[in-house]
């Protein structure tokens, strides 16, 4: 009997929590209708999908009638569903119990709509371990997919043209099979001609003892790289024409059946992924990435917390340890660990961002859920930078204050499930936006002179000649737990501008805000002048009258700051944000009189990221003298 070509047609689809509904239709209307309608009309092409838990609930709500044609594909054998995590999460960055707890979600998922429990999974890129295996094995995944890339990682020669037969690996006693997903020549599929790619295929194995099995991705991220001028519903239908012309070529298989009748498979281990030669960011290993961007690693940290909060608090009640889970899951997108395109939404998407800390704080407020909340302040490394950082805990308000600058890392306001310093900063290594960390600016410094690359950290908004304090370490002077209470110092320092000058920052949390104050001291014998600049980064949903409007309070009188007139305060004590879609007010009050200046913060791709008020108060001290400051944060709902 004449060999075939065994064929895998498969196609991935995943969109991160807080994409906007417009992107899901778009996924749907382009990518999934067109595929799936195509299926039905073609009964001898086999395919093989993976949709995440995010995109088959949103296809459940706004178009069941999808999954009844779905249901009528597995019924009649043409499909296979492969399982993965709900949320196509990063698993090798998930402790044990998530990793399960989210791939046994989509699997009951599957079960309850197909009637069908997976056997195997499909991972997001660059997100595999060898110790995966273990809890993938654990729940019943008896093979995964991995890019061809991966395998000559793994020392494996490619064959001609490629690498076209599944391989076993191992992990303490526990195997799995894994397919290599084909995806260069699924490119090659976009440009049309399949007859002559797979024909050049079979002649280039036609010595080989085994039939090759080609596993090629025909949609999803493969499709979506054809661009705006490719026709779905014309593609799927000249492809389906094209093979199922090919029946003395092409076997149509999904991985089940083939998985039954694999023998004597070879063994090798696969290396942790490492970044591609293009540098692509959608090519770093996750560790890389929460390592390169502060922003992810502070989720991803916060994910590990929480996860902390839920085992400790939540221990004997089952059904809300269960419902404080499921929140968290929604965090651990694996689009959180790439930056993201103006296609495909990532980290720079501020409401990818918001979405995952939207679930995180959610999950937290369960685990207070009757019990009388206690005030605290505590110290722990809550960033996982090897230092600890000062974290106040109220009823509404969490704060986290960070060594490094003394400023706020992190500010939740839990009734809304918001986190206001959920910044991005415009330039990799820029390091996290913060809340009242200090410039030290020339005197005569105005309003409006804030500059793009002044300082002595590149990319950030400040002042030409200004020394920039966010960056310095401070010391923690006093710890008071008990008046949630703590005070840094940050010494002089020879050979740095002003560096006579010595700063302590206290912060203290009171019911449901912030005090903070400054007191700043000449240590040297000569005077000095200069401009003292708080920076404050506040994250909103957006910018614009309909999301965000801020006022400047003089004698009780409001005047509504319209960015027309470049956001310039003149002698006022008093900024208020209002946060529209919160229902909250952030209420910065200063002791004294100041002038400012307010901008938003954008990235391309991933607009607005948050809006920065630069305080500016003219200081002039003697030697030996001292000046000193205090402001007021409340939140007001």
């Amino acid at each position: 009997m004449k060999k075939k070509l065994n064929l895998i047609l498969c196609a991935s689809g995943h969109l991160p929590s807080g994409s906007c509904d417009a992107d899901f239709e778009s996924l749907y209307i382009n990518e999934i209708k067109p595929l799936v309608s195509a299926l039905n009309k073609f009964p001898k092409i086999n395919f093989t999908f993976h949709y995440s838990g995010v995109i088959l609930y949103w296809i459940e709500r706004r178009h069941p009638e999808l999954l009844m044609l779905l249901e009528d594909l597995l019924s009649r054998k043409q499909a296979e569903f492969l399982g993965g995590g709900f949320y196509n999460p990063m698993l090798p960055l998930l402790p044990a119990a998530d990793k399960i707890g989210q791939i046994e979600m989509l699997i009951t998922y599957l079960r309850k709509h197909f009637g069908r429990r997976p056997q195997g999974c499909w991972l997001p890129p660059m997100s595999w371990e060898q110790s995966l295996i273990r809890p993938l094995s654990s729940c019943g995944m008896n093979y995964v997919f991995l890019e061809d890339s991966m395998f000559s990682g793994a020392g494996l020669s490619p064959g001609p043209g490629g690498i076209f037969y599944p391989c076993i690996t191992e992990d303490q006693g526990k195997l799995i099979t894994v397919f290599p997903v084909a995806k260069a020549i699924g490119r090659e599929l976009l440009k049309g001609m399949p007859e002559k790619t797979l024909a050049e295929i079979f002649e280039k194995h036609s010595l080989e003892i085994n039939s090759p099995i080609i596993v090629l991705p025909v949609g999803g991220e493969i499709f979506s790289a054809a661009g705006e001028n490719h026709n779905p519903e014309s593609f799927y239908k000249n492809l389906f024409e094209e093979l199922s012309a090919l029946d003395s070529l092409v076997e149509f298989s999904y991985p089940a059946e083939i998985y039954k009748n694999l023998r004597a498979l070879k063994k090798i281990y696969f290396p942790s992924p490492q970044a591609g030669e293009n540098g692509d960011e959608y090519r770093t290993s996750p560790r890389q990435f929460i390592a390169d961007h502060p922003e992810a690693g502070g989720i991803y940290a916060k994910t590990l917390y929480v996860h902390t909060l839920i085992n400790t608090l939540l221990r004997g009640d089952k059904v809300r340890k269960r419902t404080a889970f499921e929140e968290l899951w929604k965090a651990q997108d694996s689009g959180l660990f790439r930056l993201g395109s103006a296609a495909v939404p990532g980290l720079l998407h501020s409401p990818v961002r918001k979405a995952a800390y939207r679930s995180l704080l959610e999950s937290e407020k369960i685990t207070r859920e009757k019990k009388k909340f206690v005030p605290s302040l505590s110290v722990f490394d809550y960033d996982l930078d090897g230092e600890g950082e000062y974290i106040f805990n109220d009823d509404k308000v969490n704060c986290c204050i960070k060594p490094r600058g003394a400023g706020i890392l992190e500010l939740d306001y839990l009734p809304g499930a918001w986190n206001y310093l959920d910044t991005m900063a415009t330039e990799r290594g820029d390091g996290r936006r913060c809340a009242f960390v200090d410039w030290i600016a020339p005197a005569g410094t105005l309003p409006g002179h804030t500059d793009q690359g002044g300082g002595r950290n590149g990319g950030r908004y400040g002042f030409k000649g200004g020394r920039f304090c966010g960056c310095e370490e401070y010391e923690a002077l006093e710890v008071d737990r008990v008046r949630r209470r703590v005070k840094f110092r940050l010494p002089p320092k020879e050979g740095f501008p002003w560096g006579e000058l010595e700063m302590e920052k206290t912060w203290q949390l009171k019911k449901n805000s912030l005090a903070l104050d400054y007191m700043l001291k000449n240590t040297g014998t000569d005077g000095m002048n200069f401009v003292f600049c708080p920076q404050a980064d506040l994250s909103f949903p957006w910018e614009g009258e309909n999301f965000l409007r801020i006022f400047s309070v003089r004698e009780e009188e409001k005047e509504n700051i319209i960015f027309d007139d470049a956001g310039v305060v003149k002698d006022t004590k008093i900024i208020e944000f209002q946060d529209i879609k919160n229902e909250a007010v952030i209420s910065l009050e200063a002791s004294r009189s100041f002038d400012g200046h307010i901008f938003h913060i954008h990235t391309e791709p991933g607009g607005y990221q948050s809006t920065c008020l630069m305080f500016l108060l003219p200081v002039s001290l003697e030697g030996g003298k001292t000046w000193k400051l205090s402001f007021s944060l409340k939140i007001i709902s």
